[in-house]
Parts: C-alpha cells; structure tokens; sequence
C-alpha cells in the first residue's frame, strides 16, 4: 500500500519543516522559479498598491513580507502570497475615509483573526465548496488575470489620462509579447534545465535594452527604489472608535484572503498530486499581515497567477517563494535601475501564459455532459468573480449549490404507508426530513381518517433541522386534537438528541428498539 505520508506537503505539527518541504526541486530550481517570481511580482505590488490608493512602495513592502513569512509558515510549500487585487479594492474605502494608519492597524487585526481562524481549525471548511464552483473561480481567476493586463497597453496622454497604444508601439509591444509567450512555449520541448518564463524575459529584456527599443517599462509605471522596511508602531488611537472602523474591513480582508489562500492551496494540491495544510495555512497568513501591518505593509494572500509561474517554472518547496521574497528585497533596495528596464512586454506575455496555464478549458467541454444545474453554477461563479470579488463569488456559488441541492433532495422524500396487524399505522419515510420538504411531509397525513395509533418509521429517514422539529411537533399536536398518538421509531441518536435539546417543544412517544442498531457517524 502506498504510504500516505508521501503524497502529504508538509510533516505535522505546526512548526515542522522538512528538508524536502524546504529545498522542494533542488536550490538551482527553486532560486531561478523565486526569480522569476519576484520579476512577476513587481508590476502586479506596484498596480494593486495603486488600486488600493497607497504609495507603490507599501505595495511592494507588503509583497516582500507576506511572501516570505508564508512560504516559511504556511502550509502548502511551492505557493506565492503577496499584495492581491481582491484585498485592494477592500482596502480603497478605508484609505480615502480614514488615511493609511488605519489600514496598517487594520491588516494587523486582519492577520489576528487569521491566525485564530487557523488555531480552531476552522480551514476544513473550504472543503464545503463544489466543485463547479472551483472550476468557476479558476476561470473567473483567469480572466480577472487577463483583463489586469490590458491596462498595459495603454500610455499616458500627458494630460492626466490614458491612451491606447497604436501603430509602431502597439506592434512592438505586441511582437515581444508574442516572443516571451513563444520563448515559453518552446523552450519546455528543448529542456527544462532553465525556467523558460524567466528565459522569455531575459532574451526580451536584452533585446530592448541593448538595441535600445522603445516601448514601455516597469519604470514608467513607478519607480520602486526603497530602503529596507522599518518598524511601523499603529499610531492610530486604541479604543472603540477605532475599533468599530477597523474590524468590519478586518472581517472581510481576512475572509478573503483566507478564501483566496486556501482555494489556491487546493488548486495546487490537485496540480502536484500533494495535499497542503488548510490550518496551518491561515496561520501562516496571519502571522505574514499581522508583522506586515506593524512593518508598512499593505497585507495580502496567496496570487494563484505568480504561484502558476512558480509551479510551472518547477518551484515545489518553501524556497521559491522565500528566494521570490529576498529577490524582491534585492530589487528595491540595489537593482532598481536595472529593473525598471524591463519590457511590460514581457512580464505581460509571462501572465498570457499563466492566463491559458490557469483556465480550465476542458469546461467547454464538459459544460454539455454536467448536468445543467453544475453548469449553471460553474458561469455564475466565473461571472461574479470577474464582475465583483472572488470571495463574493465563492460565497454566492457556495449558497447556490447548497439550495439546488436542497430543492432537489426536497423530491426525494416519500412515504410507504401500510397498516400493522395490532392496528396502527406505520409510515416508513424514506429520504433526510428537513426545511425543503416540510410541506410534502405534511400531506403525506391524514390525522382526521387514521386510526388511534399512528407509527412514524424513521429506518431510512433522518430529522435534520429546526423545521423538521417543528412540523413533527405540528403534526403530533393534530393528531392528539384528534383523540389519536403519535409514536415516532427507529431515530438514530443523532436525531434523539436533536429532539433532546428541542425540550418540551415536540411531545411525542419515541418507540425504543434494543434490536436495532444506527451507524455512527464518527467511524463512517
């Protein structure tokens, strides 16, 4: 038998790092994948530091720290956190009202939660989502990734606007575009010796530089020369003012990028064939915003689009992204001359490829063998997320999924009724009892015309919720209005305890039976 250990990203506990989950594909693989990471990771600091209405460096700050306290303590080695769109544009509102100082406090209070988050274990719970609605976000994801790239194809007008590129310029950005996206596409069939993302940006870097082409840069952008980030104390006043502004946006930052981590986290799972830590990666998160916060940063969570770069380029341990991280540092503190010479042509043709890596296209075809309601599901969740936010997005096709299913487990239940040789009458339920079906349950009695006795058969039925308690309780007071009793029979213990706690609410006779035993559900 295979040993399960194996297919397992990371040891137990919380603390353990292993060689293996540190080195991942060897030092030569993960430093060259991390550098390619961290040429990847300057636009997008820069762009979502800007969205979120801060100075690039907080951005680029916030990418430095969270990458690298992530990659050491979260828990899927091989996977890139950093300054993220879907926690920008949550940041925007509190920025304009309040300034700054309070979107550092509130990234610290965000990383708190996270870590709380992770401490009870509440991680498990992304395994609640569908998987349409996987499939929806890896899409809707891609897309998002796209449409961010096509702000590079514009140029300032000189008065305060933008323009689109045309003529000459629009061709030779286009042209190295398609030279990185080739680069990257061929070189894979030559060797993998070498990441071929970073090979497309160093050939077209030094095409340009050395013929001295000229097309856009990361340095038209922004500059990103800093010093290294310094201790930033909350200057913020600490009472209930303060807190009743921060901690709603503290809520949902810490919702998203816990959605986005550890759907992330799963998506790469299924891509090495490993499986990640959910827990440990919230705290992970939490403690990379939480120190990210108290050092200037503007917080973030894992980038499915740099951690694409960083699988395909080989990336597999904790030291991609921790050499992605320290690259970064590099660049802000000593090589931002040089790096602001990069073509955006190439870091765009480098997320094309992540673009066409991340969609799953393989739904276009399966849309017409899934049964609609899936299909339906998968376009609603790729829809909002490029309309909205990829939490909102998981959470409206979280609660789709659950009421489809309820609506149609709500036609699954039906009775056999028959009448035993003592005189009752017996109906065996078959199907879970629960708010969806109460009024067919309702229907399927007659209290009026039913004799004395009425047995309600709970073999192959379960009592699953508050309305469930309700109609039974509804049901037996009809029955005693009638001269008659209600017995109910064979609860599992599950569902007596759920009566059990529902108090004097259903008084109704439970039919004990020694003979008949109930799965447990801890040991299924």
């Amino acid at each position: 038998m295979e040993n399960l250990d194996s297919k397992v990203a990371t040891p137990k506990g919380w603390g353990a790092i292993s060689a293996k989950g540190f080195l991942g594909s060897g030092i030569k693989t993960e430093v060259l994948s991390g550098l390619t990471v961290a040429l990847a990771l300057v636009p997008e600091a820069v762009a979502f530091a800007i969205i979120a209405g801060v100075n690039p460096l907080v951005g680029l700050y916030a990418a430095f720290m969270v990458g690298l306290l992530a990659s050491l303590f979260g828990g899927r080695p091989g996977m890139i956190s950093g300054a993220t769109g879907a926690m920008a544009v949550v940041m925007v509102h509190l920025v304009s009202e309040h300034g700054v100082e309070f979107l550092f406090a509130t990234v610290v209070l965000t990383g708190l939660i996270q870590i709380a988050v992770g401490l009870l274990r509440l991680g498990k719970f992304i395994r609640i989502v569908p998987h349409p609605v996987m499939l929806g976000f890896v899409n809707g994801l891609a897309i998002v990734i796209f449409l961010a790239q096509l702000s590079q194809f514009k140029v300032d007008d000189g008065q305060g606007g933008q323009v689109w590129l045309s003529g000459t310029p629009m061709l030779v950005f286009l042209g190295f575009i398609a030279m990185t996206m080739g680069i990257m596409f061929f070189l894979p069939k030559l060797t993998k010796a070498f990441p071929s993302a970073l090979a497309g940006i160093l050939v077209v870097s030094v095409l340009v530089i050395g013929f001295n082409i000229d097309t856009k840069t990361v340095g038209d952008i922004a500059s990103i020369k800093g010093g290294f980030p310094s201790f930033h104390p909350i200057s913020v006043p600490f009472d209930l003012t303060t807190l009743k502004i921060i901690l709603p946006y503290a809520f949902i930052l810490a919702a998203v990028g816990l959605i986005e981590s550890l759907l992330t986290l799963t998506l790469i799972d299924e891509m090495t064939d490993t499986r990640g830590r959910g827990n440990r990666e919230c705290v992970g998160q939490g403690i990379a915003n939480s120190v990210t916060g108290l050092f200037g940063g503007m917080g973030g969570c894992a980038m499915i689009g740099q951690s694409m770069i960083n699988i395909n380029s080989g990336g597999r341990g904790r030291l991609s992204g921790v050499a992605a991280a320290l690259f970064l540092l590099a660049f802000i503190l000593f090589g931002s001359d040089l790096i602001e010479k990069i073509p955006m042509a190439a870091l765009v043709g480098v997320m094309f490829m992540v673009v066409i890596a991340t969609f799953e296209w393989s739904s276009f075809r399966i849309l017409k063998k899934t049964p609609p309601k899936d299909a339906f599901v998968l376009v609603l969740v790729s829809g909002v997320t490029v309309l909205t936010d990829l939490a909102l997005a998981v959470i409206v096709g979280v609660i789709v999924s659950a009421l489809i299913f309820a609506w149609e487990h709500a036609r699954h239940l039906h009775v056999i009724k028959r009448d035993d040789p003592d005189g009752s009458r017996v109906y065996e339920l078959n199907g879970p009892l629960f708010f969806g079906c109460i009024n067919e349950f309702r229907d399927f009695f007659d209290p009026a015309n039913d004799p004395d006795d009425v047995v309600i058969e709970f073999r192959n039925s379960r009592v699953v919720d508050h309305s469930a308690i309700e109609a039974i309780d509804s049901l037996a007071e009809k029955y005693r209005q009638a001269g008659k009793t209600l017995h109910l029979r064979h609860l599992s213990e599950d569902c007596r305890l759920l009566l059990h706690k529902a108090g004097d609410m259903v008084e109704v006779n439970v039919l004990e039976d020694p003979e008949y035993f109930v799965a447990d559900d801890e040991l299924a």
